[in-house]
């Protein structure tokens, strides 16, 4: 009975760190966040820009494709197509949105230096 708990937790441990690599870019965190508010895919690179801190659009675009996107998708986050270019909800996209919903649920209790300027 132990070995079965022991080897679940670690599946679970293993779970929780794609969630937060995953979210540890802000691309990928934008994507996420616009996802949330979503019913079908959202556009890319746009969906990808936090309005307070706009890249380089080609810069972007070209992370997007070679890095942040394969990375999401990878963990059955998201499924993304590059013509035309869309993110959508992929099969395990609950793990990651929940992070973000339990966050606005608490919104009035983060601190302010994680909140001014976002």
């Amino acid at each position: 009975m132990s070995g079965t708990r022991f080897n679940n937790g670690r599946r679970v441990i293993e779970k929780w760190n794609d969630v937060f690599s995953v979210l540890d870019a802000e691309p990928r965190r934008q994507i996420v966040t616009s996802l949330l508010d979503a019913d079908g895919s959202v556009p890319l690179p746009e969906s990808a820009v936090n309005p307070n801190a706009s890249p380089d659009p080609k810069e972007l675009r070209l992370e997007l494709y070679h890095k942040h996107l394969p990375v999401l998708a990878e963990h059955g986050f998201i499924e993304w197509e590059a013509d035309p270019f869309v993110a959508e909800r992929g099969p395990r996209f609950g793990e990651v949105a929940i992070v973000f919903e339990a966050l606005y649920t608490h919104v009035e209790s983060i601190p302010d230096s994680l909140v001014i300027g976002c």
